[in-house]
């Protein structure tokens, strides 16, 4: 664990988390942003990606949670994604695609238990992160990386731990943030930074807000399916996201956050366990000099 926090790969990593914190600062997702022909064929991945749940609907099973279709489902993701990787990225950059898809593969759950956390999460930005480097994305990129990109990414996640009954990975209680996901609490808490109609920050609790806003701040998406998905008082189902509506303002919401997934997530060695390292986010100590 000390290496890897002093490791190329850390420091990419939570370097590129920051880089789109601040990119997206103070947007809504219907900003105007810049549309690259490179982020049209990422979102057109996705898409196939979502499509490709229609194929296999949940089968049925006595077990309530995990089902088994979703081995299926991910079995034939591993199986096409060389080729999907192909069509979208320009032949001179194929080399990487047996390192890149790895990350890709990771990103939507483990098939053996059939459960999504915030391990599969991290995979999905190591992937975000790694087409920076092989220079298919830029930072005219950072923008629609978030909203486009990684928004469509976060609704396939939830349709794949409705359709399937996934299990959250790890043992979360009450004392997590939130069952699944974790970036989108950063980045959408960046987007509310200066955001009157959500100050003070509590007002992300209401109702009214929630229906108003959920379309435009990824905050709020995050608070609206975990209202639909879990019953009972907020407070008791959510308390680290109850006791972060009481803090003064969506900055410090935003720092702490940043803390709080270093501290929480990437020092954890059970979600560090299962990153894979490479010649893009290499394992090896980031240079001092």
């Amino acid at each position: 664990m000390a290496l890897w926090e002093k490791s190329e790969a850390y420091m990419e990593y939570t370097g590129f988390i920051a880089t789109l914190n601040e990119s997206i600062k103070r947007k809504p997702l219907s900003v105007d942003c810049k549309i690259s022909d490179n982020i049209k064929k990422l979102l057109t991945l996705l898409e196939k990606l979502d499509k490709l749940i229609d194929e296999y609907p949940p089968m049925e099973q006595p077990q309530r949670f995990g089902n088994v279709a979703f081995r299926e489902w991910l079995a034939k993701v591993k199986a096409n994604s060389t080729i999907l990787l192909q069509e979208m990225l320009e032949l001179s950059l194929h080399v990487t695609i047996c390192e890149i898809k790895v990350y890709l593969e990771e990103s939507f759950g483990n098939a053996t238990r059939i459960d999504y956390g915030t391990g599969h999460e991290m995979a999905f930005v190591m992937f975000l992160c790694c087409l920076y480097k092989i220079g298919m994305l830029d930072t005219e990129d950072n923008v629609a990386t978030v909203f486009i990109i990684f928004n469509k990414y976060i609704q396939i996640a939830r349709r794949l731990q409705k359709t399937y009954r996934m299990e959250p990975a790890g043992s979360h209680g009450v004392w997590s943030l939130d069952d699944y996901q974790f970036i989108p609490f950063i980045w959408g808490s960046s987007q509310l930074i200066d955001q009157p109609r959500i100050y003070p920050p509590a007002k992300f609790l209401e109702d009214d807000i929630i229906e108003k806003y959920c379309e435009e701040y990824m905050f709020i998406s995050c608070i609206k399916y975990i209202k639909e998905v879990k019953k009972g008082p907020f407070a008791e189902h959510s308390n680290q996201l109850w006791s972060i509506s009481a803090v003064g303002s969506w900055t410090k919401i935003n720092q702490g956050l940043i803390k709080m997934y270093k501290k929480e997530v990437l020092a954890k060695f059970p979600v560090v366990q299962h990153v894979l390292f490479g010649s893009l986010l290499p394992i090896r100590r980031f240079p001092l000099n």
